[in-house]
């Protein structure tokens, strides 16, 4: 674990974006990643942002290290089951992505019937909705039980909101061809069991997750974007899930709770968005970073704590546009 001696010196060097007006035409921003676009390719920095309710509420040291170190942890671990987006990591916070058509789809695995949100499994199972996305749940179910066999609710992807729908309906709007679907559908559910099993083997439940496919130069199906992330799926302790669940307990889970609920005693709304200080963002750079270790079974240290982060992450990816 990297000190807090070491977490508030870097305080000060951290990244909130990777925009340099040198590039400027080839820059595009996303929630947590930072992109350039470039002809079959595309430069992915994740930054250290954090974000909660909607709105950025500053940076956290090390978290794009530890976010996309993870990502591609897991694109390694699955390579033999479908092909994914890497073509060069040059930078703990840099993925060199080959650009992909990307099907229209967004694909969720879930094991588990669980959520809060207005879109989630166990929202619509307690208003009494037993078809989800096409899949027939029978009656008596409780909140956080394991399903018999993992399920497959597909979204749509907008720049709205995404929209659940089942694989049924995938076909019949044309948003994927059958052949394709078919191959869609198992690869998802082997990387979900990958993941389960490589989960299981550190303690955690890996209780569901979300992918986003495409076609590749090859014509290969290919994941891209992340993959088991914090920040793209949810994971449970293993030890304690039986015992909580069974005394009706929400399950013990790697996630940021803890800073909405630091949040909410601060008061926060749309016109009172509280800074963070400098403990909290260290308390939550040791989360994430506990959740790297965790998850990958290695121990994180960072990449050159000495060096300005925006030179470091500048000097990686100028290479990209001298080739391009």
């Amino acid at each position: 674990m990297v000190s807090r001696e070491t977490l508030r010196s870097l305080l000060d060097n951290t990244l909130r974006d990777a925009r340099y007006p040198r590039w400027e035409d080839n820059y595009r921003q996303g929630k947590v990643r930072d992109m350039y676009l470039l002809p079959g390719r595309r430069v992915l920095v994740t930054c250290d942002r954090q974000s909660a309710f909607d709105h950025i509420l500053g940076t956290i040291p090390l978290k794009g290290q530890v976010l996309n170190r993870i990502a591609n942890h897991w694109f390694e671990k699955t390579a033999d089951i479908v092909a994914n987006h890497v073509i060069d990591v040059p930078h703990p916070n840099v993925t060199i992505a080959e650009e992909l058509d990307m099907f229209p789809v967004e694909i969720v695995v879930r094991g588990y019937l669980t959520g809060s949100s207005d879109t989630s499994a166990w929202t619509y199972y307690a208003r009494g909705e037993r078809d989800i996305c096409g899949n027939i749940l029978p009656d008596g179910m409780v909140k956080n039980q394991p399903f018999d066999t993992a399920i497959l609710t597909p979204t749509t992807k907008s720049e709205e909101h995404d929209e659940p729908i089942s694989a049924s309906q995938v076909l019949e709007r044309g948003l994927v061809d059958e052949a394709t679907w078919t191959q869609i559908e198992r690869i998802a559910f082997e990387l979900f069991a990958r993941g389960q099993q490589i989960a299981a083997q550190q303690g955690l439940i890996l209780v569901d997750t979300k992918y986003e496919m495409g076609r590749n130069a090859a014509g290969e199906i290919a994941v891209a974007d992340e993959i088991h992330t914090p920040d793209s799926s949810r994971y449970w302790i293993a030890e304690t899930y039986a015992d909580r669940h069974a005394r009706g307990e929400e399950p013990e889970s790697l996630d940021k709770e803890f800073l909405r609920l630091w949040l909410r005693e601060k008061g926060i709304s749309d016109t009172n968005i509280p800074d963070l200080d400098d403990e909290i963002r260290i308390d939550v750079a040791e989360r994430y970073i506990d959740l790297f270790e965790r998850v990958t079974g290695e121990s994180f240290s960072p990449s050159n704590p000495d060096e300005p982060l925006r030179d470091a992450i500048e000097r990686s990816i100028e290479p990209c546009f001298e080739s391009a």
